[in-house]
């Protein structure tokens, strides 16, 4: 008969797609186990790809937008819009992603989330009343300063002056909130950490360094998301800076939730509800996931890891495959076997020919399997 196989890898970042990274395991796959039935279920955490993935479980459909980038260069940036239910899908690393920009030619502290602000507007705009944004893959650590500017809200000096800059910020004294009402009736923010803003495992600390932040500049930019915090708190009576997930995407989690009223929840757990993942887990004898690189953070909230987890708790085999492995992995108890494609060639081909050696990895696996 075959066995029933879930294949749901998240993406393999910088190479492939959830949605080709499974297609290439699905080809492997069936190479070696014909008889065996596949589904196929491109999943994401929140970061890169999370608005095709969730634009394909929910239907909903392409829309264009001129916007900017982090570094305020005109660009064009996707989102979906399901109009049965006035639902816009958002993903940050669309508009102000640190894949969208040349390596090492913009500081963190010369870029802003204006052009997500923009995007937001756009789907207000549009008559949006439900509103999901994957935080992931951001290139900022601005705490949502620009979306905010974006939206109409204005930083203040003791004068009355206007600052421009999220490194600004020390000398603003008050905000205002925008003529224009921007609220959706829900906004989720899907978050992939559950990191406060501030702080020793805050968003500067902790996530900053991926972006281009250096220790000297540590001070700096905490110094910054610090006053932003205390004038959301003093504006609106609202202490956001622990909420977890506030230092997602270098603060966004925050943005969303100070000037948007957005709730924060875990990417993967939205996905999963979206596709009714407990019922495909029901029905499956094996899974088989993967991401770019089965690490520490693959059991910190990564899609990989939440669902070897859940596959852990509903007794499904699930197998692991990836472009690399990290050292000391701890917890491989979670999945049933670990496999990397550096295992059969070197990581330079391995990001040359991604989906190939990803078909062979898979291939190779489902042939070690008792027939």
């Amino acid at each position: 008969m075959g066995l029933r196989v879930l294949i749901a890898p998240d993406k393999f970042k910088g190479t492939l797609t959830a949605a080709a990274a499974a297609e290439a395991m699905a080809r492997g796959w069936q190479q070696a186990r014909p008889n065996d039935r596949l589904e196929l279920l491109p999943i994401s955490d929140g970061g890169d790809g999370f608005g095709q993935v969730m634009s394909d479980l929910m239907g909903a459909l392409p829309q264009e937008i001129e916007t900017c980038d982090a570094a305020h260069r005109p660009c064009k940036a996707r989102w979906w819009w399901q109009a049965r239910s006035k639902s816009a899908l958002i993903e940050t690393a669309e508009v102000v992603g640190l894949a969208k920009l040349p390596g090492d030619r913009f500081h963190p502290f010369e870029l802003d989330t204006y052009g997500l602000g923009k995007v937001v507007r756009a789907a207000l705009d549009r008559g949006a009343k439900r509103c999901l944004v994957g935080l992931g893959g951001s290139a900022t650590n601005d705490g949502g300063f620009g979306l905010a500017q974006a939206l109409g809200w204005k930083f203040l000096t003791v004068e009355d002056k206007a600052i421009g800059r999220w490194t600004d910020l020390p000398a603003a004294t008050h905000l205002t909130r925008p003529l224009r009402d921007c609220l959706f009736r829900e906004l989720i923010a899907a978050v992939d950490v559950q990191n406060p803003l501030l702080g020793p495992s805050g968003a500067t600390r902790i996530y900053g360094p991926q972006k281009g932040l250096k220790p000297a500049d540590f001070r700096v930019a905490e110094r910054c998301l610090a006053r932003l915090a205390a004038l959301v708190q003093k504006a609106e009576s609202r202490d956001l800076a622990d909420v977890p997930g506030a230092g997602a995407a270098g603060g966004l989690g925050f943005g969303f939730a100070a000037f948007l009223a957005g709730r924060l929840e875990p990417g993967f757990q939205l996905v999963s509800g979206e596709a009714d993942l407990e019922r495909r887990l029901r029905r499956a004898d094996m899974v088989i996931t993967g991401e770019g690189a089965i690490d520490g953070s693959t059991f910190m909230g990564k899609g990989a890891g939440c669902l070897a987890r859940q596959c852990r708790e509903m007794e499904v085999p699930c197998i692991g495959l990836a472009g690399a492995i990290g050292p000391g992995i701890g917890r491989k108890r979670l999945f049933t076997r670990i496999q990397a494609i550096t295992e059969l060639t070197s990581a330079d081909e391995a990001k040359r020919k991604p989906a190939k050696w990803l078909q062979t990895l898979a291939k190779r696996v489902a042939a070690d399997l008792p027939s």
